[in-house]
């Protein structure tokens, strides 16, 4: 079974609150020094999955991102947990693509690699949280498509994908190739091995631009965004203190019940 694992790179969620910058005038969130950007967690999931359908049944992962400064770490992290190989897709071109210029991109580059049955993506990302890559890149393929996984298992007439649902789950069996989503309830991903970080390291990852994907111009990039950020911003926090008083418990209870239901609280 050959396996493509769509990841993103988001800053790292651990960053202390005083550390983390906005810049109001370019819509950005502004990276803190030494700290380094980390996989993004629900796409480590999806890594997890991957390796556990290719322990059962073989075949290769491949792990690709999008990134507009070139970076392999993330790529190098999933190579680290046991994948196969990995790309880059970073151009200039790229700059500026929404959710569904990435999906095309991603998609394009799927069809160059060819012989892929099945593509995992996290369930959504978890700096953004828009979850919408996945089903995007299902579109732009033309494959079935299940969200929210929490296990995938083989079949003869393809996978069979249980589905997380707020009050419980389904069952899909699903024919390949075919793209799923993966949630958080797959499980731990493992942490990777000190031989998996030096066989890492020692791979190359190779960077794709528009021409090697043959990308179409009119569909990546700001250009061809269809979600224009209109403003970003941290909310203002404001709180108010009154201390309520009586003579007794009970009056200075029954006071702030009367100020409680005026306020429409209880």
């Amino acid at each position: 079974m050959n396996i493509i694992v769509c990841m993103k790179k988001i800053p790292d969620p651990e960053i202390p609150p005083a550390k983390f910058k906005l810049d109001v005038e370019t819509k950005r969130v502004h990276p803190p020094e030494g700290i380094p950007p980390v996989i993004n967690p629900y796409d480590e999931h999806a890594v997890e999955l991957a390796l556990r359908l290719k322990e059962k049944n073989g075949g290769k992962i491949t792990a690709l991102t999008v990134d507009e400064e070139a970076s392999p770490a993330i790529v190098k992290h999933a190579l680290s947990m046991g994948a196969d190989e990995g790309y880059v897709l970073a151009d200039a071109a790229f700059s500026g693509s929404d959710s569904f210029s990435t999906a095309y991109i991603l998609a394009q580059v799927i069809k160059k690699i060819g012989d892929i049955d099945l593509v995992l993506c996290g369930r959504q990302a978890a700096d953004w949280d828009n979850g919408l890559v996945g089903s995007l890149l299902a579109e732009n393929l033309d494959w079935p498509l299940v969200t929210m996984a929490e296990s995938i298992e083989t079949s003869d007439k393809g996978i069979e994908v249980r589905r997380m649902l707020l009050d419980g789950c389904q069952d899909f069996s699903v024919p390949l190739p075919a793209v799923v989503t993966v949630s958080s309830e797959v499980g731990k991903p493992r942490l990777p091995s000190g031989w998996g970080i030096i066989s890492a390291s020692r791979k190359e990852v190779p960077v794709w631009g528009v021409t090697d994907i043959d990308a179409d111009p009119a569909r990546i990039g700001k250009g061809a965004a269809r979600l224009e950020l209109l403003k970003l911003f941290v909310p203002p926090r404001e709180r108010h203190c009154e201390i309520v008083e009586g003579e007794t418990t009970a009056e200075a209870g029954k006071k702030l019940a009367e100020k409680l239901l005026k306020t429409g609280l209880i």
